[in-house]
């Protein structure tokens, strides 16, 4: 039994050639590449004989800690079972990570196909003309991830924080519903730091996995005597808001700047376009979740009641 409390077999799983790919025994055929980041790459796939397409996330794993967090990471579609949020069709382990022998491991995630791609596709295509999302659809596009952001904060036996949180981590269905992805980043949401050591541990691994322009204040800097929390990701709701409004970040621009991004998300400062579309209650919903002290932020909670609050404004005046 694993620290989550599941007791999931691994079957296994074979690279038959660099076209195909066996998940406990089903046969996929690999199409396309659909991403690629840090640790994986997505491919499109096609199921043999259903030709269903899925979406196959490879993970090339060169120690026992990498295969570790990869295994964890199908845990977690197990765990966290909400219509908002990526299921895991299927999975195996391949292979045996040795950096002595010099050999690696592979998991393999198989995993839905949204056709229509990521909110940051979406984002992309009405920057190029200015053309952005009402005030509505906004605010019930964003209820759902908050609602999905939910079970990650509710999971049992202990709360769980996304930690990466950020428009190319949102895919869209057909029906414009966003479904959380990417759980390679997922952690125990309550770390108790207690010593330097401790503190820069967990600031190197914030650095490796959490994206610079949705990353919370207190993991730029981590005390060496603290307590981080769930409301790490309320911080990256805020930037998500604020991108769905303006299609990036509120620090984006610093990043593609080349400044520090770490000065200006410590510093809390946040700047909205002189003409804007949206309204002082859409800024007032993002300024509540980009408070720099975490333990002034709220929890997912409060943020829901706020936002269907403002939906509600919205829809009083249809």
């Amino acid at each position: 039994m694993n620290s989550l409390g599941l007791n999931i077999i691994f079957k296994m799983g074979c690279l038959c050639s660099k076209d195909s790919v066996t998940v406990n025994s089903k046969k996929y055929f690999l199409r396309e590449q659909l991403g690629e980041g840090g640790f994986s790459t997505v491919y499109l796939g096609e199921e043999a004989g259903s030709k269903k397409l899925v979406a196959i996330k490879k993970i090339i794993c060169h120690g026992m800690d990498d295969e570790r967090v990869a295994l964890r990471e199908a845990e977690y579609h197990e765990v966290l079972q909400h219509k908002n949020v990526l299921k895991c069709l299927d999975s195996s382990l391949t292979g045996h990570a040795d950096p002595v022998l010099n050999s690696t491991s592979m998991v393999l995630l198989v995993l839905p196909y949204f056709p229509r791609g990521t909110l940051l596709h979406e984002l992309e295509r009405r920057a190029a003309n200015q053309r952005h999302m009402e005030p509505p659809e906004i605010l019930c596009m964003f209820l759902q991830i908050c609602e999905g952001i939910k079970a990650f904060h509710e999971a049992k036996p202990e709360p769980l924080a996304h930690r990466d949180l950020k428009t190319a981590n949102i895919l869209l269905d057909n029906y414009n519903n966003p479904i959380i992805m990417d759980l390679g980043s997922v952690a125990r949401a309550r770390v108790k730091i207690t010593g330097t050591s401790d503190a820069q541990k967990l600031q190197d691994l914030a650095a490796e996995r959490c994206s610079m322009p949705y990353r919370a204040p207190e993991l730029w800097n981590v005390e060496s005597y603290c307590i981080i929390d769930e409301r790490t990701d309320i911080w990256s709701l805020g930037c998500l808001l604020y991108a769905m409004c303006y299609f990036k970040s509120p620090f984006d621009a610093v990043y593609e700047r080349g400044d520090s991004v770490a000065l200006a998300v410590i510093s809390g400062t946040v700047h909205f376009p002189e003409n804007t579309p949206f309204s002082e209650d859409i800024h007032d919903l993002i300024l509540f979740m980009l408070r720099v002290n975490p333990m002034e932020r709220p929890y997912i909670y409060s943020v829901i009641e706020k936002v269907t609050d403002t939906l509600a404004q919205y829809e009083g005046k249809a």
